[in-house]
């Protein structure tokens, strides 16, 4: 296959959040979707613990496994195996999106929009992170209902829960920080 001739520039936006925690990366419309899913967790933070899958209209792409459909209810399509499935052939034009569900329990999910199809730069190093605001939510800590809730009690010493939450969360804890070059550097480990 020859090498891809655009860059594909996506906004993913972790859905539900009061406060908006977003970032905007750039990829090879190439990409497996299986390698997406290793992009987007190191640019939102996430630890890749748990299971996950994308979703566009009907059709589901997970990793495959023995686990991955046991939840499937009867009568319902099985995952379709993520490593087959490149980028471009979910993303095709700007402004078309699918979703990225990680942690079924805390049910993290994100909306991944094709912002722009740009030329590429063979300067420019993929995957990158060229922008974001705030920092991920940590592992098992809710969902979003869950992580907002944490915030409140951090932000409030007198809270019966806040000594807890503190040490659970760290005392110094900022929902604001984000680092591109922080993001950047994880990729750069990871895709070499």
């Amino acid at each position: 296959m020859p090498p891809p001739t655009v860059t594909y520039q996506l906004r993913v936006v972790l859905k539900g959040m009061s406060s908006p925690i977003w970032r905007r990366v750039l990829v090879s419309p190439a990409m497996t979707l299986a390698r997406l899913h290793d992009v987007l967790q190191a640019v939102m933070g996430w630890e890749d613990c748990h299971l996950h899958m994308f979703v566009k209209g009907e059709r589901r792409f997970s990793r495959p496994g023995p686990w991955v459909n046991d939840w499937t209810p009867p009568g319902m399509p099985r995952d379709l195996d993520e490593r087959k499935y490149r980028v471009r052939h979910l993303l095709e034009k700007e402004k078309d999106w699918i979703d990225y569900e990680y942690d079924f329990g805390d049910s993290w999910d994100h909306r991944i929009t094709l912002q722009k199809i740009r030329p590429r730069d063979p300067k420019q190093r993929l995957p990158a992170c060229i922008a974001g605001k705030r920092r991920c939510p940590p592992e098992d800590s809710g969902g979003t209902w869950g992580f907002q809730d944490k915030l409140r009690i951090l932000g409030d010493p007198d809270d019966e829960e806040h000594e807890w939450i503190s040490e659970w969360m760290g005392e110094d804890f900022d929902a604001e920080a984000f680092s591109v070059r922080d993001v950047n550097e994880r990729l750069r480990h990871m895709f070499r």
